[in-house]
């Protein structure tokens, strides 16, 4: 019964975030020509080259990629990416459809406000379990058959979208706009997938005795922490201190 519950959870984020997805592009990037990462990114600039909805070319994009994923990440992730591609699809013509006015023409505004509205799409999607296809997909098959970090390969390819802006837009304000708008839609995600944590450890280190210590900050900050006894390599008995503070 959890299960299936989840589940529906699951697809719930997938749904609110490929919406939020949809509308990060065509209500902030798109009409100011600036890319995000992955598979939206390349739509965006294809979109200017080859004049064909950027729906269809997300779906034109991905489509391969999700029958190899299949084999290498499994059906249910497989499945819960085609689930999220159609979605998107479907909003960005939906919101095409209706001619969806830019919020805003500031390339400030569009570039923050993009990233951070993208980013929570994106950052759904992935909590739902699925992805946006493009670039995710492509990182996790190239991470099951070598030893590279999917991070790595993620900011190569997203990396190759901000020079393809550069040139299609014969603008390196774009491709730099097209920069910040990523690395706001990565921290987002972040913030979504792990949360903002504003707990931090402190840790004294000692070879005097910590217990007193310890006591006054009980006592005047109302904080706990562990004493930790050890050696160092010259055999000298050492303590220390750790507690959490805000």
């Amino acid at each position: 019964m959890k299960s299936k519950k989840q589940e529906y959870l699951n697809y719930i984020f997938i749904s609110i975030g490929s919406f939020l997805l949809a509308l990060g592009v065509i209500g902030f990037l798109a009409p100011n020509k600036i890319a995000t990462g992955g598979t939206a990114g390349l739509a965006i600039v294809l979109h200017y080259v080859l004049n064909l909805p950027i729906g269809v070319l997300m779906a034109l994009i991905n489509i391969p990629l999700l029958l190899v994923s299949i084999k290498y990440l499994g059906k249910n992730f497989a499945f819960k990416s085609m689930f999220s591609i159609a979605l998107i699809v479907l909003f960005v013509e939906f919101l095409k459809e209706y001619n969806l006015p830019a919020f805003c023409n500031d390339l400030i505004l569009a570039t923050l406000y993009g990233g951070v509205i993208i980013g929570i799409g994106l950052g759904l999607i992935f909590k739902g379990g699925g992805s946006a296809g493009g670039g995710t997909i492509l990182a996790k098959i190239i991470t099951t058959k070598f030893n590279i970090k999917t991070s790595d390969i993620i900011m190569l390819l997203d990396g190759f979208v901000v020079l393809s802006t550069g040139i299609v837009f014969k603008s390196t304000e774009l491709a730099l706009w097209s920069m910040i708008s990523i690395f706001t839609t990565s921290k987002l995600i972040d913030m979504i997938l792990t949360g903002k944590s504003n707990t931090k450890i402190v840790h004294i280190s000692s070879y005097k005795n910590l217990e007193q210590l310890s006591q006054e900050i009980a006592l005047n900050i109302g904080i706990d922490g562990t004493i930790l006894s050890g050696e160092n390599f010259r055999k000298t008995e050492k303590k220390r201190y750790s507690f959490y503070c805000r």
